[in-house]
Formats: C-alpha cells, sequence, structure tokens
C-alpha cells in the first residue's frame, strides 16, 4: 500500500497565508532599520527589546522541554553568526540603499546553500538549482550594473559589498540552524540566537552610547515594531512548515525580495523602480527554482 504524502502538492492557503505575512513583516522590519540614524545600533535595540519580550515563553518552553548538551554548538556558532550578520546587514544600510541592498543579500544567502550543500556533502545541484543560482546571480548584476559598479571602492561605497557579505552570512547561519533546530525548539533556539548576538554586539553600541541614547529617543517606536516583526516572521514560517513542504514555503517567503522594490522605491523614495522591480523579480525567479528543486 503507498504511503501518503503529509503534504498538499501545492502550497496551501495557510501556509501561504502565514508566509506572506512572514514576508510583510520581515521586509517591514528590514525598512525600518535602513530609516535609523544608525542601522547597526539600531538593530542592537531591536535585539534587547526582542530579546526581553520573548523571554517569559521562551523560558517556559525550556522548562518543559529542556536543553540539550547537543544543541551547544549550534546555539554558540549561530549565535556568532548572526551577530556578524547584524553588524553586516547594518553597514550594508548606512551605505546602500534599501531596494538594492534587501535583494542581494537575501537572494545570495538563498542562491549559496545549495552550492555549500555540494561542496560539504556532496549533494548534487539538479537542472532546476543551477538555473536558480544563474537567475540569481543574473538578478544581482542587472540590480548593480553600471560602469565601474563592480570595483572594490564602489563596491563599499554603494553597500553592495556588505549585502553580498550579509548573504553569505545568511548562508550559513541557515546550515547550521537546520541541524540546530533539530536539538532545540525553535522557540528557544531563535531566544538565546537574539539574545546572544544582541551581547555581543553590546561594545558596539557602548561605544557609541550617545548615539544609542538618540536612536532610543528617536526611533522607540519603530524599535519596538521590528522587534516584534523580526522574531514573529520566523515564527509564521514555522508554522506554514507544518501545512506545506520546505521548497514551496521558502519559495513563497521570498515575496519580500519583490516586496523590497517596492517599498525602497514608493516608500523610501529610492527611485529607479522599474529597473530594481525587474532585477528583483529575476532574483526572485531564481530563488524559487532554488526551493522548488530542494
Amino acid at each position: 500500500m503507498a504511503r501518503r504524502n503529509p503534504y498538499p502538492v501545492r502550497v496551501t492557503a495557510a501556509a501561504l497565508l502565514l508566509v506572506l505575512s512572514a514576508a510583510v513583516l520581515h521586509a517591514g522590519w528590514n525598512a525600518l532599520t535602513k530609516r535609523a540614524g544608525d542601522p547597526v545600533v539600531f538593530l542592537w535595540w531591536v535585539g534587547v527589546l526582542a530579546s526581553a519580550i520573548y523571554a517569559p515563553v521562551a523560558l517556559v518552553i525550556l522548562a518543559r522541554h529542556g536543553f540539550s548538551a547537543a544543541a551547544i554548538p549550534f546555539v554558540l556558532g549561530t549565535i556568532v553568526l548572526h551577530a556578524l550578520y547584524f553588524w553586516s546587514l547594518g553597514r550594508a544600510y548606512a551605505a546602500g540603499d534599501y531596494s538594492l541592498v534587501y535583494p542581494v543579500a537575501r537572494g545570495l544567502g538563498v542562491a549559496l546553500v545549495p552550492i555549500a550543500a555540494l561542496m560539504l556533502w556532496d549533494e548534487r545541484l539538479s537542472p532546476l538549482g543551477i538555473l536558480g543560482v544563474i537567475l540569481v546571480a543574473s538578478g544581482i548584476f542587472s540590480l548593480h550594473w553600471r560602469p565601474g559598479a563592480w570595483t572594490r571602492a564602489a563596491l563599499l561605497a554603494s553597500g553592495t559589498g556588505w549585502a553580498l557579505a550579509t548573504g553569505v552570512l545568511i548562508a550559513s547561519y541557515s546550515l547550521l540552524d537546520k541541524a540546530g533546530v533539530a536539538r532545540l525548539h525553535p522557540f528557544a533556539y531563535v531566544w538565546l540566537m537574539e539574545m546572544g548576538s544582541c551581547a555581543l554586539l553590546t561594545p558596539v553600541a557602548f561605544a557609541k552610547a550617545d548615539l544609542a541614547r538618540r536612536e532610543w529617543r528617536a526611533n522607540r517606536g519603530t524599535i519596538a515594531a521590528a522587534a516584534l516583526m523580526s522574531p514573529t516572521g520566523y515564527l509564521l514560517v514555522l508554522f506554514a512548515f507544518q501545512f506545506s513542504k520546505t521548497g514551496y514555503v521558502v519559495a513563497a517567503r521570498e515575496m519580500s525580495i519583490v516586496l523590497s522594490a517596492l517599498i525602497g522605491s514608493l516608500w523610501l523614495k529610492e527611485g529607479g523602480l522599474g529597473r530594481r522591480l525587474a532585477g528583483a523579480v529575476v532574483v526572485l525567479a531564481g530563488v524559487a527554482c532554488v526551493a522548488m528543486a530542494r
């Protein structure tokens, strides 16, 4: 007797609603970060507040489910990677446009995962996966194409270099977290990551104490909003995994790449809507191919 597939052939309405909500939240808190006075300090404040808000639930979950010693290396690793990620993302937004930085970081992060899996575990890319990686690279190139755009000085000045570094970090912590959440409840895992990465960034914030105080006074409302949006968006994705295949969820989640072009060009007044939207759609198509190929 054939074994029944626990997942539907297509993404369900419930999963789609959850994932699209997560995409809006993810694009939203990134846009709020771009509008901050100092994006790195802003993200530190977000980590402080998110750690406090979600602590009661996380502690209850840890008390109920316990903490496995096998999770320790993964928790420590993701803390370091996320601290570097938040710092790199903040530097990218300080130097570059949101509608350029976001698609590069998100698209590259997803595309690098199967390449890393090939190198580390000899997981072969399917033709669809190869097409996806090519589309992501093409979309990133088209978003940033102009004479001299890919020199070292231009990459750093535009934020593209930091966005590329952020994409590498996204791929790195994605590979690590896949194994980490198998050893610890996802909510507790995310809370420990948020709290630990915030602690590592504390010296950076203290070195800018006056700026940190000004950031809180000027943006405490948006800091609170981002602190709620960031972990909630991730939890919505975790719930969506219960309703549909991982590939479909990952692909739908990256609708935020298209949203970033719209938000950046229209709300943040960065201009270039047509070219940036076209580039973002190409990146999204590549991400979808990579996700469906898994």
